[in-house]
Order: structure tokens, then C-alpha cells, then sequence
């Protein structure tokens, strides 16, 4: 299974330049998501994280994670998640192994651990190539609109 930007788009709230999802690469049922997003050496924030060194900030993996974790939602609770509700991070456990660089290709894998109607805690990883670079446990709520 693939997914390009414009379907990411359909079920992401966020948009370039906060959009840390490119493509869905592999969707295992409702138990797991992997996504990618392309670290554009352009973006601006590289100039100042950190001069001559630039590394991607540990907050826009996290996002990324966050991101992905949206897309699981979706899989597993598509009435709700294609009603475009609000997602709101409650509480994030990361822990960051190496750099994210420059022109990297940021794999990021959301796996259930429980999924309900207005919360959901999604074990996640981040690679570059077979490295990985972090992973953590994100734990989310939703509130339906309207």
C-alpha cells in the first residue's frame, strides 16, 4: 500500500511547512503505520539548529511520530478521523538515539498499543535507513467538532 501526498493530505490537519508526513509506505491493518517525510536541507530553521552543523530539532521528530500516529487513528477509527477533529498531544515519552540530518529520509512507524474513541496510545520509532534515530510513546486525545 501507498499513499501520496494528496491522499496524506485528506486525513492530516497540517499543512506545509508544518507537514512531516510525505507518503504512507506500508499500513499493517489497524496495528501499524509506516511513513516517510524527506528532511529538505532548504528548510529555514537549519541555519540556526545549529550553525555549521545543522541537526533536525528533536520537537519536529516528535511531530513527525505525532503525525503518523494521526494516520493510524484514521485506520482504526475512520468515522471519526474523516470528521477532521481535533488532535491534541497529552503526553509524549522520546528518547533520542542520533542526529536526524540535512537531506535524511526520515522513516516514522506508529504502532497501536490502544486506540478509543477520544484518546489513543501509539507506541513509535524513527529511522534513517536501519538506523534508529528515536522512538518514544505518544499518548493523544481527540475532540470531535461540532
Amino acid at each position: 500500500m501507498h499513499w501520496d501526498i494528496e491522499k496524506v493530505k485528506t486525513i492530516l490537519p497540517q499543512r506545509e511547512p508544518f507537514l512531516f508526513v510525505d507518503e504512507v509506505i506500508e499500513v499493517v491493518g489497524t496495528e501499524k503505520v509506516v511513513a516517510q517525510k524527506f528532511i529538505n536541507p532548504a528548510e529555514p530553521f537549519f541555519k540556526g539548529h545549529f550553525p555549521g552543523k545543522p541537526v533536525l530539532p528533536g520537537v519536529l521528530i516528535v511531530e513527525a511520530m505525532a503525525q503518523a500516529s494521526i494516520i493510524l487513528y484514521y485506520l482504526c477509527k475512520p468515522e471519526i478521523a474523516g470528521a477532521h477533529p481535533t488532535y491534541y498531544l497529552g503526553r509524549t515519552k522520546a528518547e533520542f538515539l542520533a542526529p536526524v540530518l540535512p537531506g535524511d529520509t526520515l522513516i516514522l512507524e506508529a504502532n497501536k498499543v490502544k486506540i478509543m474513541d477520544e484518546a489513543g496510545v501509539v507506541d513509535t520509532l524513527a529511522r534513517v535507513g536501519d538506523k534508529i534515530v528515536a522512538k518514544g510513546q505518544l499518548i493523544f486525545g481527540i475532540k470531535k467538532n461540532g
